[in-house]
């Protein structure tokens, strides 16, 4: 198995359980406890994950993972989830779009469509599409979370100036009860502005983030028109949204 590779399995891992054991790696990778040991050094000067006697744990601030370590988590269903929110996406549209592994998969979905306006505050998604000449791509400023997002008052103020057809919101957290939610209070806020300047409201979330609630709202689900997630989540959580009058895709 390559190291890439190796690399990506023990991140989605750590993603997964928060923590991980050297030999158990080694087993189900395949590889001797050496070679685990040597890629747990690499990632951990990587500050993706922190080394512990025996084997390693998720380096997060608040339970937020890192987002590369959250790339490395269900990329199948996160592409799915990016190409069929790209269906909802019409001719010429403004398209507002948080940050988010999920919304890179979106943004690479809509790099050969023409005449799309992209207004983003996410490095990762802006890196994703700068030079490309088949669309308009406005990247927003403002206090850089290691989310690769930019929030704050900066962000808000800079959003209030432009008019969105459709906003893809991601998020952490999703209920019929709460909305949806976040970690971060100011990315919240940032999140709420997209909102406000944007028509439709579409939220795109892999199936871990159904039925969760996290620390800060973000916005009441009555003010989300549409759902893109995966076939992994609850059927009984789907069946919530729907009920609440919100548009469920799975795919």
């Amino acid at each position: 198995m390559r190291r890439q590779v190796r690399h990506t399995a023990i991140l989605e891992r750590v993603g997964d359980s928060r923590a991980i054991e050297v030999t158990e790696l080694a087993t189900s990778l395949g590889v001797s406890e050496a070679t685990i040991r040597r890629d747990l050094q690499a990632l951990s000067r990587s500050g993706l994950l922190l080394r512990t006697h025996g084997g390693a744990v998720a380096n997060d601030v608040g339970a937020e993972l890192h987002i590369r370590v959250k790339a490395a988590m269900r990329q199948e269903e996160k592409i799915r989830i990016g190409r069929a929110a790209a269906e909802l996406v019409d001719e010429g549209a403004v398209v507002g779009m948080t940050g988010g592994t999920t919304a890179l998969e979106l943004a690479r979905a809509l790099s050969a469509r023409r005449n799309i306006t992209v207004v983003t505050n996410a490095i990762n998604i802006a890196a994703e599409l700068v030079g490309n000449k088949r669309l308009h791509l406005v990247v927003i400023g403002g206090i850089a979370r290691w989310s690769a997002e930019l929030v704050g008052p900066a962000a808000e103020v800079m959003l209030a100036g432009y008019h969105l057809d459709v906003a893809f919101i991601g998020v952490d957290g999703l209920t019929a009860e709460q909305g949806c939610t976040t970690y971060d209070e100011m990315e919240a806020q940032t999140d709420r502005a997209f909102l406000r300047q944007s028509r439709r409201a579409v939220v795109i979330a892999d199936s871990s983030k159904i039925g969760v609630v996290r620390f800060a709202q973000i916005t009441p689900l009555s003010r989300v028109d549409d759902v893109v997630t995966d076939r992994g989540a609850h059927p009984a959580d789907l069946d919530e949204l729907r009920a609440a009058g919100v548009r469920v895709v799975t795919t």
